[in-house]
């Protein structure tokens, strides 16, 4: 099983924060196949983490292994580019048609 370890970064509970945890944890959904560790790290209440991560914007999602390290920042939305810079495969059904979105909007095109 592949393993990925996840670091985000967000600041308090804004919408902004809750928003990104989601979009993450729709993203794990998406890949049950893969062992992930999700660590959520408050910048207002672990401000040492951020400045030892040099974190300059939230939210700022990390993946710190497999390596090479690598950053998101900003919208974590696109669930199929995110897979895609976490080196993660889009489960296809068998129609060979990528999963079905999750929620309306998606189906609809926007956002």
């Amino acid at each position: 099983m592949k393993k990925l370890c996840l670091q985000l970064y967000v600041i308090g509970p804004s919408v902004f924060s809750r928003v990104a945890v989601h979009h993450m944890n729709e993203l794990i959904r998406d890949h049950p196949d893969v062992a992930v560790q999700l660590d959520v790290i408050d910048v207002l209440e672990n401000p040492q983490a951020a400045e030892e991560n040099k974190i300059l914007a939230t939210p700022t999602l990390i993946r710190s292994d497999p390596a090479p390290a690598c950053r998101v920042i900003g919208d974590l939305s696109d669930r199929e580019k995110i897979s895609t810079m976490l080196g993660l495969k889009r489960k296809r059904n068998g129609a060979g048609k990528h999963a079905v979105p999750a929620n309306k909007e998606e189906s609809k095109g926007g956002g």
